[in-house]
């Protein structure tokens, strides 16, 4: 213990806490995809390949819309509704009907819808990346950095969009039916709950949460038809080490996991700090393989 505080006694105050910020605003946008995520899984026990290419497809449509209307925040709320829809179809087309079949089929579903719209992105907008133009361009100063207020805007907005879900979820009539859904689902449909419907809202709000984070991430990197692959692998990381199922642990694992990235890139470079991810995978699988924050039962 001592020796790790003697390492971050070598770096300058500031500096840590730039990157203590940085590591928040990146594992609020991490902790909305792996929140869309972890519904889908907590209700349907379905493994979403295609998560990263709705979060994709949501930034694409907010390069659309915004250049058609020039407003970010009609770009925003069309893209996550639209994607929302096109998530209802797809469960309903592609993944009601293998429902009660090997597990194994639905990921390779999802990964096939995966595949069809990476290249319907590339054939549809090629190869060169897109830009979405933040809808505001202040700076506030922190230490030695002019820091984007628009950045810390995501964190806040990502922050109130998980907490509108989790009120959602506690308290509204149709997030008591996820819940009961999620808790047993057999019981839930003895007691009329519409499982099915349930199922398509669940996948249909967990693909809006994704596009929603496309649209709010998009200006901070070029929208490309690739730019999922990354951000579902992080995400798939987030579910595992958080519990799978989990909200609550979802969130705190993409804190604490873009924490330590962050922390890391202090000594590495960005790229080389990601692997501290897998590490805490690697760990959590062996040692806390129902996740590093579910509860214990006593």
């Amino acid at each position: 213990m001592a020796s790790v505080l003697a390492v971050f006694a070598d770096i300058p105050f500031d500096q840590i806490l730039i990157q203590t910020v940085n590591g928040i605003v990146t594992g609020m946008i991490l902790a909305l995809i792996a929140s869309g995520l972890t519904l889908i899984f907590g209700i349907m026990d379905v493994v979403n390949f295609a998560h990263g290419e709705l979060f994709m497809l949501g930034a694409y449509l907010g390069v659309v819309v915004l250049s058609l209307t020039g407003s970010f925040w009609l770009a925003l709320i069309l893209a996550t509704l639209i994607v929302g829809i096109f998530g209802a179809a797809m469960q309903i087309t592609t993944l009601r009907p293998l429902i009660g079949r090997d597990p194994l089929t639905t990921i390779l579903a999802t990964f096939g819808v995966s595949l069809i719209l990476q290249n319907y992105a590339l054939w549809q907008f090629g190869p060169v990346a897109r830009k979405i133009n933040e809808p505001f361009t202040g700076h506030f100063q922190l230490f030695y950095l002019e820091y984007p207020w628009y950045r810390i805007m995501i964190a806040v907005l990502s922050a109130a969009i998980i907490g509108g879900f989790w009120l959602f979820l506690k308290y509204g009539k149709y997030g008591i039916w996820i819940r009961a859904t999620t808790q047993d689902r057999v019981m839930a449909q003895a007691m009329g709950i519409p499982v099915p419907l349930v199922h398509t809202a669940a996948f249909a709000i967990g693909a809006a949460m994704a596009a929603a984070s496309g649209v709010l991430f998009g200006p901070l990197v070029g929208v490309n038809h690739t730019m999922g692959l990354d951000w579902v692998l992080k995400a798939f990381i987030v579910v595992v080490v958080g519990g799978m199922g989990n909200l609550g642990g979802s969130i705190a694992a993409a804190i604490f996991i873009s924490l330590l990235e962050a922390y890391a890139s202090i000594w590495v470079s960005p790229a080389q700090a990601v692997i501290v991810s897998f590490v805490v995978l690697i760990l959590t699988l062996l040692f806390r393989p129902t996740g590093l924050f579910v509860p214990t039962p006593k």
